[in-house]
């Protein structure tokens, strides 16, 4: 399945943009209610299925403090991304190409892990959060989304990998997960 969905996003990646308009308020309503709820600020963010860099220039901005890497497989996803990269964020944001089964990242690596909108690597985002870190799983369009997760299987999947839910709910079409990994928060 990897092969002929970097295709199709390789295929897309030109026109993302116009399509689907990620950047968006309404797109990224369910990220910003989804990040409300955290706690602390991330030091680390890791943006999977980063597509054009949408959520992950957000996040950035969000988090002034936070160093942001956005990962997607598609080649010319990231170089698009990377066009997007204002001179003003190009120091912590960084935008590479890799595959979620396989993240490039040492264990602990991240205080949040955000996804919209892309199947769900459990085992990966699990392995690649930090102690008391947050994962924030988010369906722009809630249901319809092409690769929407239910709640349940957000919950039963995180929570056998030791994450647990702290807060689900909707903003915007979107719906968002947020989950933690119990520990305490490492210092920004």
């Amino acid at each position: 399945m990897r092969r002929p969905m970097r295709r199709f996003f390789d295929r897309l990646a030109v026109s993302w943009d116009e399509r689907v308009r990620p950047d968006a308020p309404e797109h990224l309503a369910a990220l910003a209610a989804a990040v409300s709820r955290l706690e602390v600020p991330p030091a680390g963010v890791l943006d999977l299925g980063t597509g054009t860099g949408a959520g992950a220039l957000w996040l950035a901005r969000q988090f002034p403090e936070a160093r942001v890497t956005g990962l997607d497989i598609s080649e010319p996803m990231i170089q698009q991304a990377r066009t997007k990269l204002p001179a003003d964020l190009s120091g912590r944001v960084e935008f590479l190409v890799g595959d979620a089964e396989r993240l490039p990242f040492a264990d602990d690596s991240f205080e949040l892990v955000a996804q919209i909108s892309v199947p769900v690597f459990f085992d990966e985002v699990a392995r690649v959060l930090a102690p008391g870190g947050y994962v924030v799983v988010v369906s722009s369009l809630g249901p319809k989304t092409p690769f929407h997760t239910p709640e349940r299987t957000l919950r039963n999947g995180f929570h056998r990998r030791g994450v647990e839910a702290v807060a689900t709910g909707a903003a915007g079409p979107g719906t968002f997960f947020v989950g933690k990994l119990p520990g305490p928060p490492l210092p920004n």
